[in-house]
């Protein structure tokens, strides 16, 4: 006898269909970006910044501006003295200048680097050059004959002492409850 084959109801989701052509269509994008990014970084190169877009924003040209371009610096207040520091990678000690004239201390550094290298199939030569210059107003009670300033390891560190006055001139406030 011939068996009888029972049929089932088969469902069918409707879904949108692939498109195979635009798939990598956000990771282009993104690809691009970042070639933007790179083409435009030159570590220690302390130029101006780029006029290309970001992300599709466009950023204000700055040709014919003064763009002061320093590295970041950290100014702290402590009970005995104010202290500067500051990271400067790759530059010596050599290549930094310390200048205090008119209560305005100025601090400058600069970096210069040559690299050749000659090989049987390329020769390949870089120069890269950067400098910064970066000026404190000192507030009144800076002791300045006793300025001290020292450098290790890329770190420079400017300690300016307070005069005896400005450190008695603090003086503590109680607080009373209303």
């Amino acid at each position: 006898m011939a068996e009888v084959a029972t049929k089932l109801p088969v469902k069918t989701e409707k879904k949108a269909p692939a498109r195979p052509d635009n798939w990598m269509g956000p990771f282009e994008s993104l690809r691009r970006e970042i070639d933007h990014l790179f083409d435009d970084f030159h570590p220690f190169d302390f130029r101006l910044p780029s006029t290309r877009s970001f992300f599709g924003r466009e950023l204000p040209a700055l040709r014919g501006i003064e763009w002061p371009v320093a590295p970041a610096m950290d100014l702290v207040e402590k009970a005995n003295e104010y202290e500067i520091t500051a990271e400067l990678p790759g530059i010596d000690e050599k290549n930094v200048e310390i200048k205090l004239a008119n209560h305005t201390l100025t601090i400058k550094g600069e970096k210069k680097e040559d690299k050749e290298e000659k090989e049987k199939d390329y020769y390949l030569s870089e120069r890269r050059y950067g400098s910064f210059q970066r000026s404190f107003q000192l507030p009144e009670g800076v002791d300045a004959d006793k300025i001290d300033a020292t450098f290790n390891k890329g770190i420079l560190t400017v300690k300016l002492p307070k005069t005896t006055e400005a450190q008695k001139a603090e003086k503590k406030i109680t607080v009373k409850a209303a």
